[in-house]
């Protein structure tokens, strides 16, 4: 296929980077190579990477944190029929200042106001917040000068537009999410997980503290803080809950077997958009259990917990295998909206369209 795609996002999945743009930026990619689609990403680069490195048939240029000033040219030397950023990014500045001619599209991930940013910023060290804040408006105005602007869930859609005084509302272009061919066989006895990092405005500690109310569940806790100072204290002291396992980061075969054996995901963030974790966890058949109701997504597969109510609604998803109908009721979702070929032909036709419009 005649067509190059440059993605341009906040981190890629890998070289231990385990975010959810980041993820998100590797399955995308992926499954347009696998289209002959050609495929660069210019993302900062995790432990161990190289300047540029292949994954998956893609190019991947990465750069340490501080030096995004100097990425420029990497945007030229791309040389992209479409740069696609996974959430605006000082990327999506440079990326738009370097290459002006080329069709730039971009993909609201997790959309942050000012208030927002209030719950979350005290997990965020000084400069983090202060970067956030010095470039709200360029991105601002980047955003309003893109081809086109999308969001990866519905509900953001009058959000985005508002934020970025947008003349029309941003279209859906949804995350891809692999889901398994046959059913997954679930545990015989009750077993929950989590699925994400271990850092503070993730809360993991109130998934940790649920297996000490539930000694009858298993708990599995998937995932680890990317600051050793704060995950090795949360596992010297869960690691001896008889009913908990920590068993870190997964990825591929071993992940599938968790969600596939789990009945019910627990996410306790502060904040969320639609996550990828709810849309792996529901493509094996769990049911989600949050805080957070994006696009209706606890409601309808699972329980919309309020704050403090997560033993409340852990107990009403046992009691009668409620989660497996909800569970199952997910999983036709995610196959019918966010399934692998379906998404990547919706990128794909994305693409094409605006070319066309040039």
């Amino acid at each position: 296929m005649d067509l190059s795609v440059c993605l341009v996002s906040t981190e890629f999945f890998g070289w231990g980077r385990y975010g959810g743009i980041g993820k998100v930026t590797r399955d995308i990619g992926a499954g347009l190579v696998e289209r002959g689609v050609e495929v660069t990403v210019v993302a900062p680069k995790g432990e161990g990477q190289g300047a540029v490195e292949e994954a998956e048939g893609m190019r991947v240029h990465g750069f340490p944190l501080y030096s995004y000033p100097l990425t420029r040219p990497i945007y030229r030397q791309c040389d992209a029929d479409v740069y696609h950023s996974e959430e605006p990014s000082w990327g999506s500045i440079l990326a738009k200042r370097e290459m002006p001619y080329r069709v730039h599209a971009l993909t609201c991930q997790n959309p942050k106001t000012r208030d927002d940013w209030k719950q979350v910023n005290k997990f965020y060290p000084l400069r983090r917040r202060l970067f956030n804040e010095l470039f709200s408006g360029r991105l601002r105005r980047t955003v309003g000068e893109m081809d086109e602007v999308y969001c990866q869930a519905n509900y953001i859609r009058p959000k985005v537009r508002e934020m970025y005084g947008l003349v029309s509302e941003p279209g859906f272009l949804p995350n891809p999410v692999d889901v398994p061919e046959k059913p997954p066989r679930k545990a015989d006895g009750p077993t929950v997980c989590f699925l994400g990092r271990f850092d503070g405005e993730k809360r993991p500690e109130l998934f940790l503290e649920l297996a000490m109310r539930f000694p009858d569940v298993e708990f599995i806790a998937v995932g680890a803080a990317h600051d050793r100072g704060r995950d090795m204290p949360l596992r010297a002291q869960h690691g001896g809950t008889p009913n908990l396992a920590m068993p870190g980061f997964l990825d591929g075969d071993e992940k599938s077997s968790v969600l596939g054996s789990a009945w019910i995901l627990v996410n306790t963030s502060v904040s969320e958009c639609l996550p990828v974790s709810f849309l792996e966890a529901a493509a094996h058949g769990c049911a989600i259990l949050s805080f957070h109701d994006p696009d209706g997504f606890s409601s309808r597969f699972g329980f919309h917990a309020s704050e403090g109510l997560l033993e409340a609604g852990l107990g009403w998803l046992l009691e009668g295998d409620r989660w497996r109908e909800l569970g199952e009721r997910g999983r036709s979702y995610v196959s019918e909206v966010h399934g692998r070929e379906k998404v990547i032909d919706l990128h794909i036709e994305a693409y094409r369209s605006l070319l066309e419009a040039r």
